[in-house]
């Protein structure tokens, strides 16, 4: 018996990985940030529901618009990963399929976020 620690000394502050309470924190202000941004994306359907090509496209051309959509893609993206990653970690058991795991959530939230915010900001500038 070389640690005299009590288990409430050993874990107090930190969790295995040594840094859940940044990663809840992450989740929980992305989540935050996310409400008032679903909020305005379901607005903004709602007023479009019905519009033409050309109403629709000049709507997302906005610079307001488009910035809050960029805002509500990454943002969306960012709670993506981070809640999958918690799914990863706590369910697959395997050490080199978790890693290969969380790795390809993370390209995948990547690769679908750069591609979102690319075609609003295309939208924006005209394209």
């Amino acid at each position: 018996m070389k640690d005299m620690r009590t288990p409430l000394g050993k874990v107090r502050g930190l969790g295995s990985a040594k840094e859940g309470t940044g990663h809840f924190w992450a989740q929980r202000m992305s989540a935050v940030a996310l409400v008032p941004l679903v909020l305005f994306f379901v607005g903004l359907l709602v007023s479009l529901n019905g519009a033409d090509y050309a109403t629709v496209k000049a709507t997302l051309g906005h610079p307001v618009i488009a910035i809050i959509m960029a805002l509500f893609i990454a943002t969306g993206a960012y709670h993506m990963r981070l809640g999958m990653q918690v799914v990863v970690e706590d369910y697959i058991h395997s050490e080199g399929m978790k890693i290969a795991l969380v790795m390809l959530n993370t390209f995948f939230s990547f690769v679908i976020g750069f591609a979102a915010v690319f075609a609003v900001l295309k939208l924006s500038f005209g394209g």
